[in-house]
């Protein structure tokens, strides 16, 4: 089902019941110690290499703040980021529907050479392949990178502790929230546009200041900040405390995901990230992040603590709290 591709429980069951099991979890296949990762590490004759690979098969092709050529590569290098490296080449693959105009071919392809030149790594090989009228909606990309990790860095979904201190780089819900409006015509479009950009800038500067202190780093693309929390409170087997206050949306997000009926947690992202970090570096992390474009918002979000492992826990406004669920069923096809 297109659930199954949403980010959130059915994508989680998909990788832990078919996939993994399959190709040997632990063994290379964007695992760290057992517990999944957006990127795999790698020891090449004692050299420390992060690899990821990433599919993009949004619509529409084109949206406010961007386009699938700039995504792809945002969307690999902040992949290879999490896991605290700096990127050192691309790989692109194109599958294109026959029809799919030219001009827009060109389109897609100078900005995806533009984001990689901005990026500064350079895409080295690649592939096309043609396939019929229906068998495809335009045009999917597949990226490839490869990075080197930072000295110092030493980031994995399983490694929070309790006393953690939960950080989060900028506002949340305006890729999947434009997405949305351009697909469904909604006239958003002009006051909501996507937050694609590379992170790899604004995670060397926290490394550089936090060292082995950032424990954990997702982006929340695919199931939203909601999913990349769960995600990390599953895999170190603590709970994650968050207030309702602290989370920082929008108000035309807000008022999109009132229209959708979406929990801005439960949106993508291509622009921010969150991160788990040592309370005795928590400050400085949150300095360097704020010398940035990339983290001039980075705020606290909550904690991590010892009770409720494996959960997620917003305190409301109102007092009380309630429990932050990853995305069920297929509310948001195709936004990445």
């Amino acid at each position: 089902m297109l659930g199954h591709g949403s980010g959130g429980q059915l994508s989680a069951e998909l990788l832990r019941d078919v996939l993994l099991p399959a190709l040997g979890a632990g063994t290379g296949t964007g695992t760290t110690h057992g517990v999944p990762e957006d990127a795999a590490l790698l020891d090449i004759d004692g050299t420390p290499v992060v690899m990821s690979t990433d599919s993009f098969v949004v619509s529409p092709v084109f949206f406010p703040g961007g386009d699938i050529g700039s995504l792809a590569v945002h969307g690999t290098v902040n992949d290879l980021a999490m896991m605290g490296a700096t990127p050192l080449a691309l790989a692109v693959a194109y599958v294109i529907e026959e029809g799919f105009a030219l001009a827009d071919l060109r389109r897609v392809t100078a900005s995806l050479g533009a984001a990689a030149a901005a990026v500064g790594v350079p895409v080295v090989t690649g592939d096309t392949k043609v396939v019929g009228r229906g068998a495809a909606d335009g045009i999917f990309v597949t990226t490839t990178g490869i990075g080197r990790r930072l000295p110092g860095a030493r980031v994995s979904a399983g490694f929070a502790r309790s006393g953690d201190v939960v950080v989060l780089s900028g506002p949340i819900g305006a890729h999947g929230s434009a997405i949305l409006s351009a697909r469904e015509g909604l006239g958003f479009e002009s006051d909501i546009a996507s937050d694609s950009r590379p992170l790899h800038r604004l995670v060397t500067a926290m490394v550089a200041s936090g060292g082995r202190g950032i424990h954990a780093m997702r982006d929340p693309t695919r199931g939203g900040v909601a999913s990349a929390l769960n995600e990390i409170a599953a895999a170190s087997r603590v709970g994650i405390e968050i207030a309702e206050n602290a989370v920082p949306v929008p108000p035309m997000v807000a008022a999109a995901c009132d229209l959708f009926g979406l929990d801005p947690l439960h949106v993508a992202n291509e622009g921010c990230l969150v991160a788990v970090i040592a309370p005795d570096v928590a400050d400085a992390v949150l300095t360097a992040m704020r010398s940035l474009p990339e983290g001039r918002h980075a705020t606290r979000l909550g904690e991590v603590v010892a009770t409720h492992p494996g959960r997620v826990v917003m305190r409301t406004l109102l007092g009380g709290t309630r429990i932050v669920d990853m995305l069920i069923g297929e509310q948001l096809p195709r936004i990445c």
